[in-house]
């Protein structure tokens, strides 16, 4: 066995930590490893087609998102993640935050039976069974949530649950923003 090969496995080891601490010496200077950036901010929302979750016989386009500032929330059954933040948007649309649902490579009649039993929070509720609205925002989950302005154009991405910390500090301000220009 060769001399050189007995330093390899030291080799590697070297190269994978100095690979980690770079990582962790990025995330400690303020880069967020969970953020993911959309190249839709400041687009237009995707042209697309969708039916109504509940009724499939009437369809929306990207239409739908202009007039007032919105959120357009990602959501599915399968989602934990989503059935925790269900409430808190509950909330929001009670307080007057319009709210439209993206029901995301779901079974149609166990999102029906979610939004019956848990409230229903959506002004309009799309269901993209297929996953290509979802394809076309960049959705890698759920849940995901847009916002968007009045005129239709993606404003910002927040990727996991709103929640009344992510509300207050970033999300809520600015959609309050949004609703001001528009007044």
């Amino acid at each position: 066995m060769r001399k050189g090969l007995l330093f390899l496995p030291l080799v590697i080891f070297a190269a994978l930590a100095f690979f980690f601490v770079s990582q962790l010496e990025k995330n400690a200077q303020g880069d967020d490893p969970t953020k993911l950036e959309s190249v839709l901010v400041g687009q237009p929302v995707p042209e697309f087609r969708l039916e109504d979750l509940k009724a499939p016989d009437k369809a929306y386009d990207q239409a739908i998102f202009s007039g007032e500032p919105l959120l357009l929330n990602v959501w599915a059954t399968w989602c934990p993640t989503c059935y925790a933040e269900h409430q808190f948007l509950n909330k929001l649309a009670v307080q007057g935050v319009k709210i439209i649902g993206l029901n995301y490579k779901d079974d149609r009649a166990k999102a029906i039976k979610w939004l019956d039993n848990l409230g229903n929070p959506y002004q309009i509720s799309l269901y993209d069974g297929d996953g290509m609205l979802g394809l076309d925002l960049g959705v890698y989950g759920a849940p995901e949530t847009f916002l968007i302005d009045a005129n239709g154009i993606i404003q910002y991405r927040h990727v996991g649950d709103v929640n009344a910390s992510n509300w207050a500090q970033t999300l809520g301000p600015m959609y309050q923003s949004l609703k001001e220009e528009v007044q």
